[in-house]
């Protein structure tokens, strides 16, 4: 018994194959193990970021979430269920199986500490919550006349404190000699 599945157009289907030649080649694992990579959806929202993952098949003990040097890893396998026996045998067998690894850089502001994932339907949701950014602070201009306010003096004992340039000035000594 032949199955088929309809057929693409004639250019695009060629490109298809070709990509899929080279995909199938060069993603081999392990004892000829391959790998595969699921399907990501990242959005942000003004809280948090987060990655919808499709993980059909796969059962919430056999994928892991973790975070480190802020690198967001998402790894799994989805166990091979493919068993010919007497009573039957496979005519197509399209899913892939094996282990996957998907890494995400996290952009700076994000709190490392506040990560949650739940998994529901055939999709890892994995929520990065935005870490509490400093709010900008004004900086107040002072006059240059009321910049000696601003600076911090050390004085030591038995020292006078030095005169600014407009009091030196005003008392008829030059700025040098107020230094």
């Amino acid at each position: 018994m032949m199955y088929a599945t309809t057929p693409p157009a004639p250019v695009f289907g060629l490109r298809r194959e070709i990509d899929r030649l080279f995909e199938d080649a060069f993603r081999l694992g392990h004892a000829g193990r391959g790998e595969w990579s699921p399907s990501v959806d990242v959005r942000e929202t003004d809280e948090e970021l987060i990655f919808a993952v499709e993980i059909p098949g796969i059962a919430q003990k056999d994928v892991e979430v973790t975070t480190e040097n802020g690198v967001l890893t998402v790894r799994g396998q989805r166990l091979e269920d493919l068993k010919e026996g007497e009573e039957a045998r496979y005519h197509l067998a399209e899913r892939t199986y094996g282990t996957f690894v998907r890494r995400f850089q996290l952009p700076q502001g994000v709190d490392s500490e506040k990560i949650l994932a739940d998994v529901a339907d055939g999709m890892l949701h994995v929520r990065v919550h935005k870490a509490a950014l400093p709010l900008p602070k004004q900086v107040p201009i002072t006059a240059a006349a009321d910049a000696h306010k601003h600076i911090p003096v050390a004085i030591e004992a038995g020292k006078s404190r030095p005169q600014t340039a407009a009091k030196a000035t005003a008392n008829g000594n030059s700025t040098k000699s107020a230094r």
